[in-house]
């Protein structure tokens, strides 16, 4: 008792062991609060927004991976708590937007609360520590090394909650010599292997005009995330989560584009035979279509009107149609051409054909499947007027998933936030007139 007693002279570590306290009582009552309210007659789903709704997360991190991941959390009911700096997160700049909020930013932080602090001061540094005590989730993005200069590494912050699970992005991971390197989406897609694969076994390398590093990257942090969530509830034990974002694309590509390179005594490598090869022209457009099954490919030469190449030698089999899929191409293309791509997707569905119509971002919220599915919903911005969102994706039949509202303007909580972690509105006050927060 003497060390502990000891160790709480200063304000702010006797703040963070009364909300250690705190955060122990919580933890230990959470099931029996559960069994209160069901003996009450309220079922869990009822006390729910979403099946990750009472779990609280720091995000401490900036432009789409770390961001997005932690959105997608927030949509299944997760407490999101968003902590920039001054300046704000870089995507708030990176469009046209109104009050620092951009389409993109607004997409990738929706439903979070946000809070600005000065990152830089020892001031700053110990409200992160002081919420980091009563979070479940901390997620960063900085370059290696940076977090932990500042005070914020998964050691310093473990030490406060060994609860917490505590979730590292980066580029490339820890060790290696790209370690230290800058990087955005295109650099991940040279490296992984991206670039190549979308410019076919022939032809140059070409950019996914996408994000696809960072949205694979946050799928993979919120996948993990939640894997440790649920470790911690049969352990009690947190733990440290690294995701390198080339380490997320090659596991996605590794499964299709990488099968001529898995056998380790494979005389010649080869690159998968898949470019645009799939995407046929039409006389009004462009459709996509496939026959890898025997019934698909007999189906496909049946609605082409061409039964005889059901013996074609290279593309009898599975293995051969998938294998020379540039000749198959070349035998189907003049055909396509001559008639209106409505026409060939309803002969090919009447033949068992996989296929479907090549749409534009701006035709994808016309269609009739998207609108089937409500996938999109159209909300009344404040300040950007009215904006489409897709809703999120999975859906959950007990415990429904949904926005839980808009991004947060810079600071915009900033003062409700540090309430909610015990700051009185004296201590408040000062800190925003030190310019500590704002």
């Amino acid at each position: 008792m003497a060390t502990l007693i000891a160790s709480t002279e200063s304000p702010l570590a006797l703040d963070l062991l009364l909300l250690k306290i705190r955060s122990l009582l919580s933890y230990y009552s959470f099931n029996l609060v559960y069994f209160e309210a069901d003996k009450l007659g309220n079922s869990k789903g009822d006390l729910m927004t979403g099946p990750l709704s009472g779990f609280k997360i720091l995000d401490l991190s900036a432009v789409l991976s770390g961001p997005l991941a932690t959105t997608w959390l927030c949509d299944q009911g997760a407490e999101v708590i968003k902590v920039e700096s001054f300046v704000g997160d870089v995507i708030r700049h990176a469009h046209n937007g109104t009050d620092g909020l951009t389409p993109a930013f607004v997409s990738s932080n929706r439903g979070k609360k946000g809070i600005a602090l000065d990152l830089k001061s020892r001031a700053g540094i110990d409200i992160v520590k002081r919420m980091a005590l009563d979070v479940d989730v901390v997620i960063q993005n900085f370059r290696p090394g940076a977090i932990e200069r500042m005070g914020l590494g998964y050691e310093t912050l473990k030490d406060i909650n060994p609860g917490l699970v505590y979730c590292s992005i980066s580029g490339f991971g820890n060790k290696g010599p790209y370690t230290h390197k800058r990087i955005y989406d295109p650099i991940i897609q040279g490296l992984s292997g991206l670039n190549s694969i979308q410019g076919g076994p022939n032809g140059p390398p070409k950019m996914i005009r996408t994000l696809i590093p960072d949205v694979v990257t946050a799928l993979t942090a919120a996948q993990s995330i939640t894997a440790a969530l649920l470790s911690r509830e049969r352990t009690g034990k947190g733990q440290h989560v690294t995701v390198a974002m080339v380490d997320a694309v090659i596991s996605l590509t590794w499964t299709s584009a990488m099968v001529g390179n898995m056998l380790v005594d494979q005389l010649e490598a080869r690159a998968a035979d898949r470019g645009d090869d799939l995407l046929f022209e039409t006389a009004d457009g462009y459709i996509t279509a496939a026959a890898v099954s025997e019934s698909e490919w007999h189906g496909l030469c049946r609605a082409l009107g061409r039964e005889e190449w059901q013996e074609h030698e290279r593309l009898i089999t599975t293995a051969g149609r998938t294998n020379n899929t540039d000749a198959l191409s070349n035998l189907i293309s003049p055909i396509l051409i001559t008639k209106t791509s409505q026409h060939w997707l309803d002969l090919f569905d009447e033949n068992g054909v996989p296929c479907g119509p090549v749409l534009t971002c701006a035709d994808l919220i016309h269609n009739e499947q998207i609108i089937a599915n409500e996938l999109i919903v159209v909300l009344d911005h404040p300040s950007l007027g009215k904006i489409r969102q897709s809703r999120p994706a999975a859906r959950f039949s007990g415990t429904p998933a949904r926005i839980q509202g808009f991004a947060p303007r810079l600071g915009e909580h900033s003062r409700s936030i540090l309430s909610q972690f015990s700051y009185s509105d004296e201590e408040i006050d000062a800190l925003f007139a030190k310019g500590v927060i704002r």
